[in-house]
């Protein structure tokens, strides 16, 4: 079976064209080797792919011809326990990671921020920009 059409199939990625993408960009290798979309795979291949900043490692564990229920593509992969374990410590250091907005100081200002430098401003009783005549 082509490595695209597993992937599809084993729900990794929505479509096929997809997993071709990642494939192209060398975001998957088989048994340690980069691999190109119609590779063939077979139960028992080690399978190494990253979705954004989540690496995975997985065996392959049976071949489907279509894309079935979620259920039923878990059970076309095994995860390898070094592999959970690596994504259980980068999902855990995302939870302690601080926020990302509370170290900003500068740039465009917030919501609450507008509004208050909106009653600062005085605009000595006047109800437009024009200049008022006598």
């Amino acid at each position: 079976m082509r490595l695209d059409k597993w992937l599809w199939c084993a729900r990794f990625y929505k479509t096929r064209g997809l997993a071709v993408e990642e494939i192209h960009k060398g975001r998957i290798s088989v048994n340690g080797q980069p691999a190109k979309p119609a590779r063939e795979v077979r139960p028992g291949d080690a399978v190494l792919l990253r979705q954004g900043p989540v690496v995975r490692e997985v065996m392959v564990r049976a071949l489907s011809n279509q894309r079935g229920p979620a259920a039923v593509a878990q059970q076309l992969y095994e995860e390898t326990a070094q592999s959970l374990a690596a994504r259980a410590r980068a999902a855990e250091q995302r939870r302690l990671a601080p926020e990302p907005a509370a170290s900003l100081s500068e740039g465009r200002p917030t919501k609450r921020q507008r509004r208050d430098m909106e009653q600062l401003r005085q605009w000595d009783d006047r109800w437009s920009a024009s200049i008022d005549a006598p």
